[in-house]
């Protein structure tokens, strides 16, 4: 059978309905094609399969817009690419024809991969999500990293010192720790840097802590807080004490004072200055010079009584007000009054005189006449009852340092032991005078007895060896260097004993006993240095001898 392709008649007609279609389609479809600004893909993009067209009709340029010029010089075009187009991603088509070309270009960036057509730039859609971060034209507002450690994290970090184990390593460049110090590295001395730096830094919240800690504790007893707060009732309550030192700066009933007297009273008075200072305790020096109070008497030492009343007056938000003779010494500076005596007062004092009784006192009363308080021996067992402290040595009561609180009773009891009366009557046969009168009072009035409490003698008033030494040393009564006693008073050395000479030893063995961890160092250096030094001088005297 013969093909009809190869008739030359079939030939032409077939030729001539495909001109007949092709101007029809012309005719129905005037507008012009449409261009796709897609990134092409695959190389049929390029041969114009997407948009339906013959891969030749790209070379034919489109029709001019209406109302521009025909032919546009790229001469001056502000494009910084050669032939014009923009730079801007996603507005210049990667395959427009702007050099006359008739195969499209090749833009920046395109290459090959695996046999296909690749392109770094940005397409629409990229470029759509871009401009979706800018809100009427301005970049959106963001809160992420801008705090203090977040932005300056990097330059707190550069200024830390840094101790590299080994050697460092230049391939890493990030890691070269610019800016940073290497010290002694890769010696033991760098490794133990490095070491103490690491431990340093994992465990700084801790020392952060003790730090701080650290500089409250220091700033709490460098500045005067640690006395605002011992001062405080409600806090320390040391506002609650007044200790009342008599000083006798006018120096006795014949206005005469050597130069030891002037140094006992120098060495006491600054004594209880310092304790009253470190706890926050009022100290009121009286002068106990002689003064007539009335015309036709001398009463000197019976002043402590009117003395005390004129301190209450003086003092009106006080409680406890402790009378201190001169030739008393604090030797425990650290003892606090509340912790010595007072936090646990039911405990540090007795009621009952038969527990310690050297004046052998009948106690307690057996009139039946009285009441169940005055007849019992403890009165009425309450802590609250208490208005007067008092110790007794080898014979009787004391009153080189005792306490006295404010109260109804208190009032009463200084209006009568003040009362002249009982001077006039007895002050020839009271030889302790003011001392005598209240033990007169206690044995012979039964409401004295009610409010008095004892106190052991060397908890407030320890002896010297020399004072009460008719039995010896007495352990209800002396010093006791290994107990730590809190006072002593070197009662009665103006007879037969060296005051001074006392009063400077306490003086020493206190400071001795009171030294900070730092002077015992050096004491100790020093004592070591110095028995050094004694060696040889021992080992001449006995070479010449």
């Amino acid at each position: 059978m013969a093909d009809p392709s190869a008739d030359p008649s079939h030939q032409t007609t077939v030729s001539s309905q495909r001109r007949r279609r092709s101007s029809s389609a012309a005719k129905k479809s005037p507008t012009p094609p449409t261009l796709n600004l897609q990134e092409p893909t695959s190389s049929k993009d390029f041969l114009g399969a997407s948009s339906g067209l013959p891969a030749n009709s790209f070379a034919q340029p489109l029709p001019p817009i209406p109302g521009t010029p025909g032919y546009m010089s790229l001469s001056r075009s502000p494009s910084p690419n050669r032939g014009g187009g923009w730079s801007s991603p996603g507005l210049t088509a990667p395959f427009e024809n702007l050099s006359g070309r008739s195969s499209p270009r090749k833009g920046y960036g395109e290459y090959q991969i695996n046999g296909g057509i690749g392109s770094s730039n940005v397409t629409w859609a990229s470029a759509k999500a871009k401009s979706d971060e800018i809100n009427n034209g301005y970049p959106s507002f963001s809160t992420r990293n801008n705090g203090f450690f977040s932005r300056h994290a990097r330059q707190l970090s550069r200024s830390l010192p840094s101790f590299v184990k080994g050697q460092r390593d230049y391939a890493e460049k990030e890691k070269l720790g610019r800016g940073r110090r290497y010290l002694n590295n890769g010696t033991r001395t760098g490794r133990i840097l490095g070491f103490l730096g690491r431990t340093i830094w994992r465990l700084r919240l801790r020392l952060l802590v003790l730090l701080i800690f650290a500089l409250a504790i220091i700033l709490f007893y460098v500045t005067p807080m640690h006395r605002v707060y011992r001062r405080a009732p409600f806090l320390g309550g040391g506002k609650r004490f007044v200790i009342i030192l008599a000083a006798n700066q006018g120096g006795g009933v014949m206005e005469w004072k050597g130069p030891r007297e002037w140094a006992i009273e120098r060495d006491s008075v600054k004594n209880k200055r310092k304790y009253a200072k470190k706890w926050g305790y009022d100290l009121e020096i009286v002068d106990m010079s002689t003064k007539k109070r009335y015309a036709h008497e001398w009463r000197e030492s019976w002043e402590k009584v009117d003395t005390i009343r004129n301190c209450m007056r003086k003092y009106p938000k006080a409680e406890w007000f402790w009378w201190l003779d001169l030739n008393t010494f604090i030797m425990e500076p650290s003892y606090p009054l509340q912790q010595h005596i007072f936090n646990d007062l039911g405990s540090n004092t007795y009621r009952d005189i038969n527990i310690y009784n050297p004046l052998h006192i009948s106690h307690p009363f057996n009139n039946t006449h009285l009441d169940k308080t005055a007849l019992s021996p403890v009165g009425n067992g309450k802590i609250s009852s208490i208005d007067l402290i008092i110790p007794q040595d080898c014979s009787g009561f004391n009153l080189g340092s005792f306490f006295i609180r404010r109260s109804t009773w208190t009032d009463r009891l200084l209006d009568i032991w003040w009362d002249p009366v009982g001077y006039e009557q007895k002050h020839m046969e009271w030889e302790h005078k003011e001392q005598d009168a209240l033990e007169h009072l206690y044995i012979n009035q039964p409401w004295i007895r009610t409010h008095t409490a004892f106190i052991p003698q060397r908890k407030i008033n320890s002896f010297p060896a020399g004072a009460c030494g008719d039995n010896g040393e007495d352990a209800k009564i002396h010093y006791k260097e290994a107990d730590r006693d809190f006072v002593v008073n070197m009662a009665g050395c103006e007879w037969g004993r060296d005051c001074w000479g006392e009063m400077y030893n306490f003086r020493e063995l206190s400071n001795r006993l009171n030294r900070t961890p730092w002077e015992k160092f050096k004491d100790g250096i020093s004592d070591k240095v110095k028995a050094m030094k004694a060696k040889p001088k021992e080992k001449k005297e006995k070479g010449s001898s």
